[in-house]
């Protein structure tokens, strides 16, 4: 509890907020690399507080899970929330990832990777091999971040059906007071 309020309706906030953040950053980091060296280690950073907040929030809602009463939608939304962590995890592990290797890649072309054939044509050494790298890079940052807001997404719209079913009227009511 957080003055009163359930912690997870307070740190549910800061997940919908940092996924869709770090996602689009690894993106945008994995398709033009020299944003991930202008980033430095915000990215890295960036995606460790996102993966620490994924646990943080499912254990408060756990708790909360426990203090109101048993509801197959508060179930189904528990379940869906376990299934956010590895998308976070792979967020972090790409994160670090490009990171790496933008430190290691930076500062000098990569050394003895072309082909003899490319070398011969003018095509600098480790161009196809980074090339091949980045594409790599950008195809498994959409599949993760793809995945990580749609999971979020899910497990969004569960919570609030589970909080908000039967709690509301489709039609308008009378106010109480003296007006």
């Amino acid at each position: 509890m957080i003055n009163g309020i359930p912690a997870h309706a307070l740190f549910v906030h800061v997940v919908v907020i940092l996924v869709p953040l770090t996602a689009l950053a690894l993106v945008s980091c994995a398709a033009w690399p020299r944003l991930t060296q202008r980033f430095g280690l915000a990215l890295p950073a960036l995606a460790v507080v996102t993966l620490v907040s994924v646990p943080v929030t499912t254990h408060a809602g756990e708790w909360l899970k426990h203090h109101v009463p048993r509801d197959p939608l508060v179930r189904q939304h528990a379940e869906l929330g376990d299934g956010l962590l590895p998308w976070t995890v792979g967020l972090f592990a790409l994160a670090v990832a490009l990171w790496w290797m933008q430190r290691r890649t930076g500062a000098a072309p990569l050394a003895g990777t072309g082909s003899p054939a490319a070398v011969a044509e003018g095509e600098q050494p480790g161009t196809r091999a980074r090339g091949a790298l980045k594409a790599a890079a950008v195809v498994v940052s959409l599949v993760l971040g793809a995945g990580a807001v749609v999971q979020t997404y899910r497990i969004g719209d569960s919570g609030a059906r589970a909080a908000w079913h039967n709690n509301f009227s489709t039609t308008s009511t009378p106010e109480t007071g003296g007006r």
